[in-house]
Order: structure tokens, then sequence, then C-alpha cells
């Protein structure tokens, strides 16, 4: 049978795993949410235990632990999972919005700690700098010019203009970089147009006119297709090969660690194709500290670091005040602020003198499922002062928000529920209900 979670004032019970900044429980507490943070990561039936023991409104976490449809199956009382960092691909996100549960994250407040990043990549592959320390570490003298550059008039291939691959655009031009770009998001698009950088039509094109190419894609593209093993064998072959040769053919990833097979980049350095790597993200990493098997440890040409783009002392405390933010504004206000199922959307209401009351509502975006919410607040003889509403339809479901001068009674909720659920014929048809009083 299905449960559509059902709330009245606001959210206050936080649990947090992963150990994002502690600045977060801070602004959270402020606010008035009872916060229970775990400093381990959780397996499956200790993360079960902690959802039935706290049953958290907001689960908040890094990229970690994984939520899936039995995860959620014990979390009655969750309405939204908060994500501390940008990657949202270890959320099965059709999971949480059949079971009413939003998932929000942060994409902009760790963009300048990993654009930093991979402008420092650029720059040690540019003088061999890797090479540089373990030469001189080994007793060995070595300050030729071979395989050394200047980045000022090479160019950078940006294989993705979001948040992040915006920010190392504007950091590598100002060191006198060219910029071409793939991407085939309007927005990135317009983006790019305005900033006078050069198009791809292709990522072929992109790969085989740079001397340095650095990853910046999600998990899944605008249609909901996995970015598995995007990076294919023949892109890396293709890399500088409308250069000149002595193009420093550089590939840099720390977007994500399946973008490639360790073996493909692994064949592309030893034939040349890539004549070094910056690499960031793995297929396989551990939850913490620890041991951890190298796929590239034969091969002195690719470098590594352990997943630390966003580990800066400046991003994670802006990333725990942003969610802190964003979960206070979904809490008192019904707000819904990045969340992943609609990237850059806003959904948000204004209250006014007569409002007393937010009414939230998640459901199926199946027709009549909005007329059964307005009609509930008619029948309650309660004004719809203001509204916004929000299809998701990739992933089947919507977002509704009515201003209202007054609330439903519990009897007007379950009527609202059950009227929902005869016109449509689905048992789901509202997953979640929240009154907040404004």
């Amino acid at each position: 049978m299905f449960h559509t979670r059902i709330a009245s004032g606001p959210l206050n019970r936080a649990l947090v795993l992963e150990n994002p900044d502690p600045i977060l429980d801070e602004e959270l507490r402020a606010c008035g949410w009872d916060v229970v943070r775990v400093p381990t990561t959780p397996d499956r039936q200790a993360l079960t235990a902690l959802l039935q023991q706290h049953r958290p409104h907001a689960l908040f976490k890094r990229s970690r632990v994984e939520i899936d449809a039995s995860v959620l199956e014990h979390a009655p009382d969750l309405f939204a999972v908060m994500l501390c960092c940008i990657g949202d691909d270890s959320v099965d996100k059709q999971a949480a919005a059949a079971a009413g549960v939003l998932v929000l994250n942060d994409p902009r407040s760790n963009g300048r700690s990993v654009a930093e990043l991979v402008l420092g990549h650029i720059l040690m592959g540019a003088r061999r700098i890797p090479d540089a320390w373990a030469e001189t570490r080994g007793g060995h003298w070595d300050k030729s010019s071979s395989g050394r550059f200047e980045v000022k008039g090479r160019r950078l291939g940006i294989f993705g203009l979001g948040n992040i691959g915006k920010q190392v655009a504007r950091l590598a031009e100002s060191l006198g970089m060219e910029i071409l770009f793939y991407d085939n998001d309007e927005v990135a698009l317009a983006v790019g147009e305005t900033m006078d950088w050069q198009m791809a039509d292709t990522p072929e094109e992109l790969f085989a006119n740079s001397d340095v190419v650095t990853v910046h894609v999600s998990a899944e593209d605008r249609r909901g297709r996995t970015n598995r093993g995007l990076v294919v064998r023949d892109l890396l072959a293709s890399l500088g090969r409308e250069r000149p040769e002595d193009s420093p053919r550089v590939f840099i990833n720390l977007s994500r660690g399946f973008l490639l097979d360790p073996a493909t980049l692994l064949d592309a350095v030893k034939v040349g194709s890539v004549r070094q790597a910056f690499i960031d993200v793995f297929l396989d990493e551990p939850a913490g500290r620890g041991s951890w098997s190298n796929p590239f440890v034969d091969e002195p040409r690719i470098h590594c670091t352990p997943h630390i783009g966003a580990a800066t002392q400046d991003a994670q405390p802006r990333i725990g005040r942003k969610m802190a933010r964003t979960a206070r504004l979904f809490s008192d206000k019904g707000t819904v602020e990045d969340c992943v199922f609609a990237p850059r959307q806003r959904i948000d209401v204004a209250r006014s003198a007569q409002s007393s009351h937010v009414l939230a509502v998640v459901h199926s975006d199946d027709r009549g499922t909005k007329k059964a919410v307005d009609d509930a607040i008619y029948a309650a003889g309660a004004s719809n002062l203001q509204s916004a509403h929000r299809d998701f339809p990739r992933y089947g479901i919507a977002y509704d928000l009515s201003v209202l001068d007054r609330p439903l009674g519990a009897d007007e909720v379950r009527s609202l529920i059950q009227d929902a659920q005869q016109i449509t014929g689905r048992e789901d048809a509202i997953r979640a209900v929240r009154q907040i009083v404004l």
C-alpha cells in the first residue's frame, strides 16, 4: 500500500551523513532544526536503522551513501534529500520522485575550487612539474625545455560549459589561452556566444582542435541518458590532431570517474595520443581515508589526485551554508531551489497580509491531479491567494504551492488524497502533502 507523506508545520529533524562542514549543523540549529550527525559513512543496514530511529524530515549527505527505493521505504517522514555537493548520481531520482521525496543540491558553491584545481593541473602539465619533482627528489637534475610550454596561445577544450566549465574558461582565458567548448545546452550556448568563445559542433571536433581538454559533464545528459563511457577511445585518439605537432595533448577529468574506462586512457597514453593526463575521479573510490588501488599506478604520465576538486576550506563551508539556506526555505515556505529534477528553476510563492498557510503538494503529473488539489482548497472554503506549479515530466511528478488564508483540516487532506486517487486511478496520485504556517 502506498504511503502519502503528510506533515504540518515546519520541518525540523535533520540527519547528517558523510561529514559535510559543521557550519551546516550550526545554521540548521539556528533555524530550529534538531540535528543528528553521524561521523561515519553508514552501510545499508546501519542507514536503515538510523532512518527508523531518527525519522528525519531531511537527509543531508555528500556523494557516497546511496539512496534508493529500499532505503526510502524506511524513511516515512522524509521530504527531501539534501546533497551537499553537485553530483546527484548517488540518489535513485526515479525512486525518490515515486516516493514524493525531492532531491536538492548545490550546483555552484564548489565551482571555484574545482576550477582552480583544473588550472593547477594545466600549469603543472605545461611545465612538467610532477616529473621535475620526482627527478629532483631522486637526485637527478634536468632543466631542459623539452616538453615544457607556456599556456598562453594554447587552446583549451572544455567539454561541458556548466557552472564549473564557465569558471575554468574565465580563469584560462585570463592566462591567454584560447577557449573552445562543446555543449548542447541552450543556456551554455548563449553564455559561450556572449563571451565570444569558440564552439565545437561535436565532441570529436573539440578534441581534435584542442591542446588541452578538460571534462565537466553531469552523470546524465538532458534526456536522462547516462554519460557512462562518454569519453571513448576514438575521442582520446583524436586529441590535438588538428593542432601543431608540438601540441601538449593533455587530458583532464575532474568530473565523473565512469566517463571513461581506465584501460582506454592507458592505451591512449601509451601510443602517444595523450601525452599527459590528470585524473581526480575514479570508478572505485574508498569511502574515506585508507588504502586504494590506483588503476594508473604504473603509468607516470597519468597524474592522480584523490577526488579533491571541491575539498577546500573555502568551498565546504559555502556548501554547508547554502544547503542550510535551501533547507530553511523549503521548510518555512515550501520554496524549492536547485532541485535536481529541474535544474536552474526556482518554485516559490509570495505571502500577503491575508495569507496564513502554504499548501505544498507533490503529486503525479496525471491529468486531473492538479484539479483535485484546487477542488480540495475550494471545498474547504479556503481562498487560494497565490499559487505556483511545476511539472517534472521526466520523473512523472509535479510540485504545487498554494498560499491560503486558512489551512485544510485532516479530513480535508484525506479527501484531497482520495479524490486524486479516484480521478487518476492511481493509489500514489498524491505523494506528499505539507501545510506550512506562515
